[in-house]
Parts: structure tokens; sequence; C-alpha cells
């Protein structure tokens, strides 16, 4: 499904390329007049009504620390993680100190739709995802966890973030070893019993299958579209979050890896 608002046609535009997003100026018919008038009305009405709840995580939420600590000992490690729209889940992981690599891709399906176009499309199987490595002796996969769940998903959605709706924006974790299977199944049980959110937690635990990298231009997307309405309204609020709530944590520059 595509998004409800006017980020869907950025998206589309960015994989078809400008041409095809020129509008087509409007000719005005017989009554144009009185149809403005009355649009203006609507929107006057849509105005004064109540404002309708928020997607996705509008809002920072403060995880939990985690109660089950990642032993993962000395050596660069591998984590993936699906939440949304990829852009500002890898924008979030190139500003932890500590992460070495942030790269989009796909996972889930097979590699004969690990496409663009065909994963936005729907019913491939696979999620958007970021895979990244780090240091274990800097950010642990536990602290990783936390961050992720308080600036980057709302892990009580289901098939959805944001304002993108459809099984390939699913909020996922990923383990690539037994301990950080051990490590998420604790934290995901932990964040339920917390009370932290209101409804049930929903984010599941998905098996290890082949990562398909995401395009080139998908690469590194925050930091060469700074201006992109898209990162202005859902992703940027992201990054000021992690550096508000983890100082310690947050890295200023952003990791390029593309």
């Amino acid at each position: 499904m595509e998004r409800r608002d006017s980020s869907a046609r950025e998206r589309r535009c960015a994989d078809a390329g400008a041409a095809s997003c020129r509008r087509v100026p409007h000719r005005a018919g017989r009554g144009g007049g009185l149809k403005r008038f009355a649009a203006l009305i609507a929107a006057a009405l849509v105005l004064a009504l109540p404002a309708a709840p928020a997607f996705a995580l509008d809002e920072p939420v403060n995880a939990p620390a985690a109660q089950r600590i990642a032993r993962e000992g000395a050596g660069i490690r591998t984590a993936i993680f699906a939440g949304g729209c990829f852009w500002g889940i890898e924008g979030i992981f190139s500003h932890i100190k500590g992460v070495k690599s942030a790269e989009s891709g796909y996972h889930g399906g097979s590699a004969a739709t690990a496409t663009y176009s065909r994963v936005s499309a729907g019913g491939t199987g696979h999620a958007e995802v970021v895979r990244i490595t780090y240091d274990p002796y800097v950010i642990r996969y536990d602290e990783l966890l936390r961050i992720f769940f308080s600036v980057g998903a709302d892990p009580t959605l289901s098939n959805r973030q944001g304002p993108d709706i459809g099984s390939q924006y699913r909020a996922a974790l990923i383990p690539t070893s037994a301990e950080q299977r051990a490590v998420a199944q604790a934290y995901l049980a932990q964040m339920g019993a917390s009370g932290v959110w209101d409804d049930p937690i929903v984010t599941r635990i998905e098996r290890l299958g082949t990562f398909y990298p995401a395009e080139s231009y998908h690469q590194d997307y925050m930091v060469k579209n700074p201006r992109s309405g898209y990162i202005l309204r859902w992703d940027k609020p992201k990054v000021e979050a992690l550096r508000r709530m983890y100082p310690r944590d947050y890295r200023a520059d952003f990791l390029r890896d593309g």
C-alpha cells in the first residue's frame, strides 16, 4: 500500500525520476469559483475537528534499560533491524557511537524481488531493514535495542510505521547470533511487562535469511537529502531525540558508508 500523504509521491519520484513528478496545470472550468469556495469551507471544517491520532512514534518513548545484558565478547558484530522506512533507521544508527557501518536493504524475501520498486509495492515477504556492524565494547546489543524502541520504531504497530503501511514496513528484530536472540527475546518480554506502552507489543523476532543491499541512492539518504519533506517530518526528529535522550551514545557526525 502507498503512503497516505505526499511522501508517497516523493519516494515514487526518487525511483522514477523528476520528470514523472511534474504537476499538470489545473484548468478551472465553469463553476470553478464555487468549487474553490466549497473547498475552503471543507478545509475549515477539517481544521475545526479534533486532531486524529498519529500513525507512529511522533514522540520518543523512554524504553526501559535491558535487564538481560548482552555478552558478545570482543570483535565487531552484525545486527539487523526492521523499523519501517529504512531512511530514518539508517540515520539513527549512523549517529550512534560504536556503530561502524549502517546499510539499508531488504530481508525476508527472495533475490528476484529484492528491489525497491517490488518491495514497496508489497507482497514480496521482504521488510525494509538496516544492517549494522558495531563494537560491543562501545555499544552493546541490548543498548541498541533500547535506543531503537525509544526513538526508532513503535513496537505496538503491526505492518506499519509512521505514514508507511504494509508488511514491508513492519518492525522486527533479526538476530545474527544465539546471544542476540536470547537478548531480543528477553527484552521484548520485558517491554511487554514494563507498562511503558499502553498497547500490546507486536514486534517479532525473525529468522536470519539473506540480506539484500538496497539501491545506492537509498544509502546515506538522510545526509544526502537533508531538505527532503519526508526526512524533515519523520526522520530528523528521531535523530534529534537520540541526541537529547542518549547524549553519551550520540555521535554528531553522520557515519557515511556510500
